[in-house]
């Protein structure tokens, strides 16, 4: 990826959502991910994300999803945008992840070597 000199690095904030996911959720799962992943995508500050299956390791999270934002003010819109979409979409995270079984870890995280 080529460094956008307009870009400051050390503002850039990356959400890190890791999640429990059983077999028989997996394809709803996935489903309402690509739906989110699709808005981030098209929004003002976003740069990049992945999402990860676990392919091998003892590791307790078997999915990770990563957005990385040009700054703390672009991953907010971000976030209103999200609920916006769910509440179109009838959709409560949080009710469907009890009725699925599925645990999650949500946080925002900085580089360490921009802070420096």
């Amino acid at each position: 990826m080529t460094e956008t000199p307009s870009i400051d690095r050390s503002r850039r904030i990356y959400r890190v959502d890791k999640f429990i996911v059983p077999p028989h959720a997996r394809e709803e799962f996935i489903g309402k991910v690509r739906t989110t992943h699709e808005l981030l995508r098209t929004l003002p500050g976003f740069l990049q994300d992945f999402v990860l299956e676990q392919s091998a390791g003892p590791g307790e999270f078997n999915f990770v999803t990563i957005a990385e934002w040009e700054n703390p003010e672009c991953i907010e819109n971000a976030r209103a945008a999200v609920l916006a979409l769910h509440k179109k979409m009838n959709f409560n995270p949080q009710d469907v992840f009890a009725r699925l079984g599925i645990k999650a870890d949500l946080a925002n995280y900085q580089r360490i070597d921009a802070q420096e």
